[in-house]
């Protein structure tokens, strides 16, 4: 009955074989190892955890990860790309125009100057006018005109602006962004505002109502957001990472209209360059608001 006794599981792979290298002349045994099943999945799960670690760690902590497809990138080498493209373009813009310019020159040295090529790239070719048209408004689009003139629509003017001298003193500015004071307003430094340091993605927020002059992006500050606020007031805000706004817009104080961020070359951290203009000469924010 005993000899009949299936072994059980536990005790086929618990059992031990010889794995032996011979000389298939000589028959003399040159390697022999004691090895059982038991041993040989171990051995073979923890080669395939090392391997499955060792390929995990190389693809998440070197630049290899770049190279598969659909690894998101990082938010810094987002912006680089960004601003390398912004760069490329402008570099090449730049080569075209002085190729056409090199051209001209070697055409008037040689005697062959036919036209101005940089004068005329770029320009595309319109209808002429014919010399017998009227082209001359009729009464009904001259009184049309006039009446939409009139309305004053999208002046920047504010119709609520109060007569007299009334100093800017009196308006109660919104502070654009709570943080640290990095960089304080100095006319002899040409620094005509004030740099706040604040939290990454904190929202910039408008310091009083008033229409957005320019929205977009300038090679030394990066994302720039002005607006034009009642008795000749304009407020700069810059390096933003994101405009929220586009020109045009009427925005109220208090109102967010960009995020903080680190763009442009004259920056080193996140941070908000801050101006106020009034009558066309800048002034010290920190005499009006409290950051």
């Amino acid at each position: 009955m005993e000899e009949n006794k299936k072994p059980t599981f536990w005790a086929r792979i618990r059992n031990r074989y010889r794995l032996v290298v011979m000389n298939d002349d000589t028959f003399e045994e040159k390697f022999s190892l004691k090895l059982t099943p038991l041993n040989i999945f171990v051995v073979a799960g923890l080669i395939s955890i090392i391997m499955i670690a060792l390929t995990v760690s190389l693809v998440a902590f070197t630049p290899l990860r770049e190279y598969i497809p659909g690894y998101g990138l990082e938010v810094n080498t987002r912006k680089d790309l960004i601003n390398l493209t912004l760069k490329l373009d402008s570099l090449q813009h730049e080569l075209s125009m002085r190729a056409s310019a090199m051209e001209n020159i070697k055409n008037i040295i040689s005697g062959n100057a036919s036209g101005d090529s940089l004068s005329q790239k770029g320009k595309t070719k319109t209808a002429s006018v014919p010399q017998n048209a009227d082209i001359k408004p009729s009464k009904e689009d001259s009184a049309f005109r006039t009446q939409v003139e009139s309305q004053d629509k999208y002046s920047l003017a504010f119709s609520e602006r109060k007569t007299g001298k009334e100093s800017i003193s009196n308006f109660f500015f919104f502070t654009p962004v709570k943080g640290m004071v990095t960089a304080s307003f100095s006319t002899s430094q040409e620094h005509f505002g004030v740099d706040i340091a604040a939290k990454e993605n904190e929202p910039i927020k408008a310091t009083l109502d008033g229409t957005v002059l320019f929205a977009g992006w300038a090679q030394e500050t990066g994302y720039t957001i002005e607006i034009q606020h009642s008795n000749n007031l304009v407020s700069a805000y810059k390096h933003c990472s994101v405009l929220l706004k586009k020109a045009g817009q009427f925005v109220k104080a208090g109102e967010a209209i960009a995020v903080i961020g680190n763009s442009g070359e004259q920056t080193s951290g996140p941070h908000l360059h801050f101006e106020l203009w009034y009558n066309g000469n800048a002034i010290d924010p920190q005499e009006y608001m409290v950051f």
